[in-house]
């Protein structure tokens, strides 16, 4: 029979625990300790690196990589103001003996003019004599006024393109002041101009000039 006894077991006589087992010999004493050094396998001396388990969602954070700064945005360039199409004329050369102001301006017969055109013209001279004008020397224009009309400043022209009664400013003609187209003649067609001269020597002393001729109109 088993007892325990300080932590190991031991067996009684056979006889004690069954009468029918009386005057067998004695079962050798098994030390409880022993068995269980027996049994208890002894530690390995491998030890296997298991890799270290990391829960998900514990990784650590990546911090992100920095975003570079936008530059500013430029500042949008005004749109440009459309020419106007209702642009005042300006003359192109300046008008001698004129008494010329956008406040003030000059006048012709008594009445306020402005400039609407500048032209290229070939400009020639003439007088009202036979040297000139015959066989129609006399002293009568093509528009019937008088060729001392205007003081004897004024200008043959070609009437298809400017009619009797344009005004017209011609640089180095009457001190640049304006005069009116109230003539005509045979050889002067299309950019052509005759200004008059009392006589002959003054209009050839006037020789042929190109210029640039300024048309004006009444701006009243």
């Amino acid at each position: 029979m088993l007892i325990a006894a300080g932590g190991a077991m031991r067996l009684l006589p056979n006889d004690a625990a069954d009468p029918a087992q009386a005057g067998k010999p004695l079962q050798p004493l098994i030390v409880l300790d022993e068995v269980e050094a027996a049994i208890t396998p002894a530690p390995s001396s491998v030890v296997e690196d298991v890799p270290e388990f990391t829960p998900a969602g514990s990784e650590a954070e990546v911090e992100p990589a920095p975003v570079p700064a936008l530059a500013p945005a430029a500042e949008p360039v005004p749109a440009a103001a459309p020419a106007s199409s209702a642009a005042a004329f300006e003359p192109t050369i300046p008008l001698a003996g004129a008494s010329f102001d956008r406040e003030d301006l000059p006048t012709f017969d008594g009445r306020p003019i402005r400039p609407v055109q500048t032209i290229t013209m070939l400009v020639t001279a003439y007088s009202p004599d036979a040297a000139s004008c015959a066989p129609f020397a006399d002293g009568i224009t093509a528009s019937g006024y008088s060729v001392h009309t205007n003081g004897g400043q004024m200008v043959a022209a070609d009437t298809t393109t400017l009619p009797f009664g344009t005004i017209l400013t011609i640089p180095g003609y009457n001190e640049g002041l304006p005069v009116p187209v109230l003539d005509r003649g045979g050889a002067i067609k299309g950019n052509r101009l005759d200004v008059l001269y009392p006589t002959h020597n003054a209009a050839l002393q006037w020789g042929v000039q190109t210029l640039e001729v300024v048309i004006w109109d009444y701006a009243d």
